[in-house]
């Protein structure tokens, strides 16, 4: 079940309770009647969002409209910086954090021609949230770290330690929950004993009993929810009491206590109902879903789940319509509706693509807009220098007969240079259409690979289950003779094994944790297993590969490259034990890749030969060419130790 995490974001310099208090909302509004147009009356309309904020949401964002719209009018840029910090807010507790980020990076430009620091550093600490809140993870280091020297320099404690609980959310969506107890901690710290703000208490609670609830710590952590549930009820903080109330749920659902689950569950939809926030109420009703599963009410289960993909397709909450998907797919699976529950997986497997595509998408757009930007800056470059040759060849013209000369070698050169270009030019088309050759030979390669994996798991597969579950349940049904019922045990082992067989060999053609979770955990995953058949052992270690991001294309391709080489380990190298190792060096952007065995080792002056024999010790035929090709389509170094006798090890190095 997917936990609410709760963000904090900075919306003024000092606390103020977010309890709607009625008395100070009149007072406001009547000084606002008779308010000069000047900034006192931007920062009274900013207060009177604020005191609507956690309980109207729109109510608030129509007076930080009328906030902006005054500060443009008078021209008040600090106006307009303290306006995104606060509309952002809402925005986020809406889960519309795409329109937050692209506010917050417009009020950090506005807040850096205003030069106020304060300003800068809200204004960057509400960007690294956004960023964080996309999954932009580095990103959103990136800008926090900018952040922290300006709130050293400034003493502001509040800030720092909403940055600590901050940092800690990045720690646990990284899974190094140590390190995220270790900053929560921090922020709690300055929450409890020096800074008076009981609201980030309770976010800092509530992240902590994340991070634990991560760790199944459960009884721990439902200390820490307990404590942000009190804090948040008694300042009137509707929006974290909605939050916290779906993790507790979660903590019962998981400890067992399916009732006290199903009313945490409730009472969060209908806070989120109230605040119209889409994002909570979908994952309330899903997890009241999951409830009935449990107590085997498939109906009324299939109801909530229906109502939460409604909600999740309207508001376009695609992470949450993928796992309310697999959870209409398990109710019709246990309402033995095996063509629904196909039909669900298939919607599933549909969307999940649609992201991958998207994401593919932004970052080849991002890539393509940092292309011509680097392109534009060659071109006027060229243009600087070119004028900068026209300026010396008039000067030269003037000096009389030794210009003469110097043009003539001037003239030479650029002959020269021409030439050199208009080679290396040929060279670089030459090796760009080699490439490309190879990217489409290896692309075609896997997207069949795909295909064919993806037909045997989800339709074979899908196939020998439901034949699988229909022999089980005409078992119980038939009389038969002692001989016919060893028969039938033996062909229910018989499916049972082709089962297994099918989705190893889908598997092995495109293996999911490759897809779902990366190379790191892809590669550690295949060394186990190799290791696990007894055929090799097999030992795989990995540094710093938490930090790589690449494309997944080329991780495919070097997941094929490891795989080829241990099965040339395997077969050719008869080697007893095998090692895979992959380093990532941030610094340097580089990946090293390793592979040695212990088997016969072999003259490396055979790779120079085009011909294998049927006791190749290297595997020189299609297997040694593929994986030369994919070094090359990755642009990587290939580097082979070998004597006969002595093992095998291949070093690659690869600029990711």
């Amino acid at each position: 079940m997917r936990k609410i995490l709760v963000i904090l974001f900075i919306v003024s310099s000092s606390y103020c309770s977010h309890a709607q208090d009625n008395r100070a909302i009149d007072s406001m509004l009547q000084i606002l009647k008779n308010a000069k147009e000047d900034t006192g009356k931007v920062m009274l309309l900013l207060h009177i969002g604020e005191q609507y904020e956690r309980v109207a949401p729109e109510t608030s964002k129509q007076y930080y409209h009328q906030s902006l719209q005054l500060s443009q009018k008078i021209r008040y840029k600090p106006g307009e910086v303290k306006f995104a910090s606060y509309y952002t807010a809402v925005l986020n507790m809406q889960g519309r954090f795409d329109s937050s980020l692209l506010l917050n990076k417009k009020a950090l430009e506005l807040a850096k021609e205003t030069k106020d620091e304060l300003s800068i550093a809200k204004a960057t600490f509400n960007t690294a949230n956004s960023f964080h809140m996309i999954s932009k993870e580095d990103s959103a280091l990136y800008y926090y770290l900018q952040v922290l020297p300006i709130l050293d320099k400034l003493g502001n404690k509040r800030m720092l330690g909403i940055a600590y609980s901050n940092i800690q959310n990045i720690y646990t969506d990284l899974t190094q929950y140590q390190k995220a107890i270790e900053y929560g901690k921090k922020g709690l710290e300055i929450f409890s004993k020096e800074v008076d703000d009981p609201l980030n208490q309770s976010y800092c609670l509530s992240n902590l009993g994340i991070v634990y609830t991560s760790l199944r710590k459960l009884d721990t952590a439902e200390i820490y929810f307990t404590n942000a549930l009190q804090i948040s009820q008694q300042i009137g903080d509707r929006y974290t009491e909605s939050a916290v109330l779906l993790n507790l749920g979660d903590i019962h659902y998981k400890s067992g206590r399916l009732e006290d689950a199903k009313t945490n569950f409730e009472k969060s939809f209908l806070i989120a109902k109230e605040m119209d926030l889409a994002e909570t109420q979908a994952i309330a009703l899903k997890a009241i879903g999951m409830y009935h599963l449990e107590k085997k009410n498939y109906p009324l289960a299939r109801l909530y789940a229906d109502s939460a993909l409604g909600i999740s397709l309207n508001n376009d909450i695609r992470k949450q319509t993928l796992k309310i998907y697999n959870l209409l797919a398990d109710i019709s699976y246990a309402s033995q509706d095996f063509t629904t529950a196909h039909q669900f997986e298939e919607k599933e497997d549909a969307l999940r693509d649609s992201i991958n595509a998207d994401n593919l998408l932004e970052l080849s757009t991002e890539y393509e807009t940092k292309y011509e930007t680097e392109k534009k800056e060659a071109q006027i470059k060229l243009q600087q220098t070119q004028l900068k040759q026209k300026s010396t060849l008039n000067y030269l013209l003037i000096a009389g007969s030794i210009a003469v000369i110097l043009i003539s070698l001037l003239a030479y050169r650029n002959y020269k240079n021409k030439q050199k270009l208009q080679q290396a030019k040929i060279d670089e088309l030459e090796t760009e259409k080699k490439l490309t050759a190879t990217e489409a030979v290896l692309k075609g390669e896997e997207q069949e690979r795909t295909r064919l994996a993806k037909d045997l798991h989800d339709g074979l597969g899908g196939m020998l289950s439901g034949i699988k579950y229909s022999l089980s349940n005409m078992k119980g049904n038939l009389i038969m003779t002692p001989d016919n019922a060893q028969a039938f045990e033996r062909s229910m082992d018989m499916l049972d094994s082709s089962i297994k067989e099918m989705r190893r060999v889908a598997h092995n053609m495109m293996p999911e944790v490759l897809v779902k979770y990366g190379l790191d955990k892809a590669l550690k995953e295949y060394c186990n297993e190799i290791d696990r058949s007894g055929v090799i052992h097999a030992n795989y270690q990995s540094l710093g590969m938490d930090k790589l991001k690449m494309e997944q294309t080329d991780a495919v391709t070097i997941y094929r490259i490891v795989q080829e080489l241990v099965n040339n380990s395997i077969k050719h190298a008869a080697a007893k034990s095998v090692l895979v190792q992959l380093h990532f060096s941030q610094q340097e952007k580089n990946l090293a890749i390793t592979v040695e065995d212990d088997g016969k080792g072999f003259d490396t002056t055979l790779l120079k030969q085009s011909t294998a024999r049927p006791d190749d010790p290297v595997g020189r035929g299609i297997g040694w060419s593929n994986i030369q090709n994919r070094v090359e389509f990755l642009k990587g170094k290939l580097d082979i130790v070998s004597t006969p006798g002595n093992g095998t090890s291949v070093m690659i190095e690869i600029n990711a």
